[in-house]
């Protein structure tokens, strides 16, 4: 099982989208894959038309038994998505407060790990979408994954906060006894304005080794899937973000070959 993990401190450069669609590839090209919503505002959750102010069992569930030190089986918490080969962890309002309530205890920073492994046998990817801050969190989904995939949106300010999140990771790194290797991911792109233009030159002179060589283009049909509450590749499969996406994903793939439950890799 890979765990990836999709992140930036920075709200609105395209977190969701790229989880959804990530994940809707990889269960449309026979991977099992799951879905996990760590943000508390929910907007995974949302997507397939769950309410994170009303869900009884989510991602928060997990640390409240960790906190209280009680078993809980993840596959309890799991919630179907209306597509084939895909699932969902849904969140829940109430992870606001856990850095609050679980800050001081111990152990808190593995409890996404041990939820995946026990999930192990169950699923050939494992999608985290985080909040856009650092806590824990955030802790949780860098120490539980094997990549790290950082949206950026094509424009100045989102460059601010992919400093902080390359600071973030920094931090982290000191306390993993293994590497972890990150892509940027220019999102939102629109060649025909000179700060999409601009921002992406920077981001491909800053960052040449670790910058996917492709963009995400600006797609309404992102919005309409959004709205059906459908993974982009099962509302337009041959769109262009879709196929933008697509691209990424043999990207990310290539070293790191997993053959699907069907026993045939794309």
């Amino acid at each position: 099982m890979r765990v990836w993990t999709i992140a930036n401190q920075k709200g609105g450069v395209g977190k969701t989208t790229t989880a959804v669609t990530l994940g809707g590839l990889l269960s449309a090209w026979g991977f099992r894959t799951l879905l996990v919503d760590i943000d508390p505002h929910g907007s995974l959750t949302s997507y397939f038309r769950y309410d994170p102010d009303a869900i009884e069992e989510s991602t928060y569930s997990l640390f409240q038994a960790a906190a209280e030190k009680r078993p809980v089986d993840p596959a309890s918490l799991l919630y179907k998505t209306g597509t084939d080969g895909l699932q969902l962890l849904p969140a829940s309002v109430a992870l606001a407060t856990l850095d609050r309530q679980a800050g001081r205890l111990e152990g808190m920073g593995l409890v996404l790990k041990r939820a995946f492994d026990s999930l192990s046998d169950q699923f050939d990817y494992v999608m985290i979408d985080c909040p856009p801050m650092l806590g824990v969190l955030m802790v949780n989904a860098l120490a539980a994954c094997e990549r790290l995939v950082i949206p950026v949106q094509t424009e100045f300010l989102a460059l601010k906060g992919l400093e902080r999140m390359l600071h973030t990771l920094k931090m982290v790194l000191k306390a993993r006894t293994t590497p972890l290797p990150y892509t940027i991911v220019p999102t939102m792109f629109d060649r025909r304005t000179r700060a999409s233009v601009d921002s992406l030159r920077v981001l491909r002179e800053s960052y040449p080794e670790q910058i996917w060589s492709g963009v995400i283009p600006v797609d309404t049909r992102f919005r309409e899937a959004s709205r059906a509450g459908l993974p982009p590749p099962v509302l337009d499969p041959r769109g262009r973000g879709v196929m933008a996406y697509s691209s990424l994903l043999e990207s990310l793939q290539s070293d790191e070959r997993v053959v699907p439950i069907s026993g045939v890799a794309r």
